[in-house]
């Protein structure tokens, strides 16, 4: 219920990947009894028993989300396997690289291209080199175009790049939060082959009604639970009250 609440939540977030749940049973324990006397002391075996179902793991869907058009030419969406290298620097005034498929950038005054919180995006060259002062950068009273390959164009010029990166391994990616991931000890980072769609920006891949259904579906089930704990505790509660007096 608390991933699916988290994937409603985040259903208008741009770029947000979904969050899924697996479920796996508890390892099934050997019952004995203990302290029984009737069998020259030596335990009973009563037999195996299971403990239920517990959350095995939680994953993401990356799943690519449809485009929305918005015709910014600060704002980018990629077509294909990658993320965008940005330049974060927390509360502490810790300064890292994060990747995210959220392209909702602007232009500042200066003419770098930053998040709504004001991080920068990075050039191909500074998420290589993992450099996070390589910012990509434009004139910011001068119309410019973003291709597919991931270069800008100011006065029929490549005036800088869009950085884009891929990794060999998703799981080696760990959600930092703020719609940002972090690559992991033992992560590798290769090649994109994503094309950049410019004034466009990626949806969340979340589709409210499948996750209502989920919820409500989740809802039945405990519910279910509910009775059959309070039946269960009827019937024991006869068993002292009732059963017991005669």
């Amino acid at each position: 219920m608390d991933v699916l609440a988290n994937n409603l939540a985040n259903a208008d977030t741009t770029g947000y990947k979904k969050e899924g749940a697996t479920a796996v049973s508890f390892a099934d324990q050997l019952a004995i009894k203990i302290k029984d006397t009737s069998f020259n002391t030596m335990p009973q075996r009563i037999g195996i028993v299971n403990l239920g179902a517990k959350i095995g793991e939680t994953y993401t869907n990356w799943e690519q989300g449809s485009f929305e058009i918005t015709d910014k030419p600060s704002e980018l969406a990629l077509a294909g396997r990658g993320f965008f290298p940005i330049e974060f620097t927390d509360k502490q005034g810790n300064t890292s690289i994060k990747y995210t498929r959220d392209g909702n950038f602007a232009v500042d005054r200066d003419g770098y291209f930053v998040t709504v919180d004001g991080d920068h995006l990075l050039t191909q060259a500074g998420a290589e080199a993992n450099d996070p002062n390589a910012w990509v950068r434009v004139d910011p009273i001068t119309e410019f175009t973003v291709d597919k390959q991931h270069n800008v164009w100011q006065n029929g010029q490549i005036v800088s790049n869009v950085g884009v990166v891929d990794f060999e391994n998703y799981d080696f990616l760990s959600k930092y939060g703020e719609n940002m991931y972090d690559l992991v000890e033992g992560g590798q980072m290769i090649a994109s082959d994503a094309e950049i769609e410019q004034g466009v920006l990626e949806a969340s891949n979340v589709k409210v009604v499948d996750e209502m259904v989920q919820i409500i579906a989740i809802s039945r089930a405990y519910e279910a639970d509910q009775k059959m704990i309070q039946t269960e505790d009827t019937t024991i509660e006869m068993a002292v009250s009732q059963v017991g007096r005669v």
